[in-house]
């Protein structure tokens, strides 16, 4: 998904978790001391990282980065902070002639109907479970479980998120874990019990194992 180039955030749990991790497990032992002081960062407002998740859906990160900078220009706002209100605003027309299709273009207006009229509630969040959020977040057209737990571990900044639906996840457990041997949803569950409450910190690490750049939604 995006990169934006402000300042990022990072969890105050971290330090403590990497603690926790490298005392219980013994791959985390190996792998955290690998990649040093890198850290999870939270960036932009969540109407804007959810909205460039729709837009990056099934493109490449090149293209969904040139899509995203000719939607954005059509708001007034920056591009890490869109409003949902400018998007209703524009019409179909003006959407699909950055690039976007049909689809996306229903799935932001979705998106942005959900913002606008309370039916996501954003202040709520920090006292509402990770569950409640996911089905609060995959009654939007476009947004799946899979979007849902990568908002709660890249924005929310959630704790204790395994996103059994990541093939990222799933691969780097086999490699680190299994010896390349092919892993099961229930095998990485069984796993991750292992790494809580921490689960968001050790698939971040599995997935630095696979590669060094941390991304960023």
């Amino acid at each position: 998904m995006g990169r934006v180039a402000t300042a990022g955030v990072t969890p105050d749990y971290w330090d403590e978790a990497c603690r926790h991790l490298v005392k219980r497990d013994r791959v985390m032992k190996k792998l955290i001391p690998q990649f040093g002081e890198a850290r999870l960062q939270s960036r932009g407002d969540a109407f804007t990282t959810l909205a460039r998740s729709i837009v990056g859906q099934q493109i490449s990160v090149k293209a969904a980065q040139s899509v995203w900078d000719k939607f954005a220009e059509l708001t007034s706002g920056v591009s890490n902070r869109i409003k949902p209100v400018e998007v209703l605003a524009l019409d179909k027309d003006q959407l699909k002639a950055v690039g976007l299709s049909v689809r996306k273009v229903e799935y932001l207006s979705d998106l942005a109907q959900h913002f606008e009229s309370g039916q996501v509630h954003v202040r709520q969040w920090a006292q509402m479970d990770d569950e409640a959020i996911i089905e609060e977040l995959v009654a939007i057209r476009g947004i799946a479980r899979w979007t849902a737990e990568m908002f709660l571990i890249f924005h929310l900044m959630r704790p204790n998120v395994l996103p059994l639906d990541d093939l990222g996840l799933l691969k780097g457990i086999s490699q680190n874990y299994f010896s390349d041997e092919p892993v099961s949803r229930a095998e990485a569950r069984e796993l991750g019990e292992g790494w809580a409450p921490y689960r968001s910190v050790a698939t971040w690490y599995i997935w630095r194992s696979l590669d060094p750049l941390p991304v960023d939604y």
